[in-house]
Parts: C-alpha cells; sequence; structure tokens
C-alpha cells in the first residue's frame, strides 16, 4: 500500500452508519483494493459493494459546509456519498468523505461517523456542528437506502 487506508470503522456494526472512508483520490475505483483489505478481518471476504452516486455526479464539498450554509434550502436535498459493503460475515454501510476534504473536518467526521468520543469543548464548536449534520445527514440518507440494497442483495442469494 502505498498509503495508509484511511477508515474508521465503529465497534460494533448495524447502526444507520457504520463508520466512514476518506479515500486519497477522485479514484475511488482504483482504492478499493486497499479498501476491501482493510475491511477483510471485519467483514470477510467481500462479495459485493453498492454505492448511492453516480460517476457524473459531483461530490459534496464538506471544507465549505458551516452549520449556517447547512440550515440554507437545499443542502438536504444533495445527500452524502455511502457505500455499503457486504462480507461474507458481516455487512458495513460507510459515509465516503469526498477526497479534497481538509484533514480537520475530514477527522471530525471520521471520529462522529464511529461515535468516538469527543469532548464537551469541541462538541460546542463550528467543526463538531458541521461533522455532526453531515453524519446526522448520512445516517437518515442510509436508513432509508442501505436498507433496500441490503433487502435487495438477501432476495438475490436466496
Amino acid at each position: 500500500m502505498a498509503s495508509p487506508v484511511r477508515i474508521a470503522v465503529a465497534a460494533s456494526l448495524g447502526g444507520d452508519i457504520d463508520g466512514a472512508w476518506w479515500p486519497h483520490t477522485a479514484s475511488v475505483a482504483g482504492e478499493l483494493p486497499e479498501l476491501i483489505e482493510a475491511l477483510h478481518p471485519v467483514l470477510g471476504e467481500v462479495l459485493d459493494i453498492s454505492i448511492n452516486w453516480s460517476p457524473t455526479e459531483g461530490a459534496p464539498d464538506l471544507n465549505s459546509m458551516t452549520p449556517r450554509a447547512m440550515s440554507m434550502p437545499g443542502w438536504h436535498g444533495r445527500p452524502q456519498r455511502l457505500m455499503v459493503v457486504v462480507g461474507r460475515r458481516a455487512h458495513a454501510k460507510l459515509l465516503v468523505v469526498p477526497h479534497m476534504t481538509s484533514s480537520p473536518p475530514c477527522v471530525m467526521v471520521l471520529r462522529r461517523a464511529v461515535a468516538m468520543p469527543i469532548s464537551d469543548a469541541q462538541q460546542d464548536s463550528p467543526l463538531f456542528q458541521t461533522a455532526d449534520c453531515v453524519v446526522r445527514a448520512a445516517q437518515a440518507e442510509s436508513s432509508s437506502w442501505a436498507s433496500r440494497q441490503l433487502d435487495a442483495q438477501v432476495a438475490e442469494s436466496r
């Protein structure tokens, strides 16, 4: 691996969001082998991957998101990027953080996505508030989209 996989996975899977992945480039497909390798110990052999965006769809810009900007009309109509990775032993629903996101907001999104402890002082920061809004939006999107994906995969395997 040229660069380490930037991923956070919850200790317990089965939530609306089980973690987050921050690819290094816009070429998500090029980084899938490393992601699959990183998830193998948790999921087992990866059998399927589903995403909720098209290649022509622009990625959300987390660098420009602030709690104020996210309260503006139209923000909630743009879904966060999600990926369902189905393994032989388990599956994980991941929020895919756009590669161009700067480190501070991304790290906070990764931490928030797996419910890592965050100090009270940090919870009062705009950075946490932004990450919290992003993860909550992803959870809402995941609760409908990921469930439909998993139901379809289970039906196909029967």
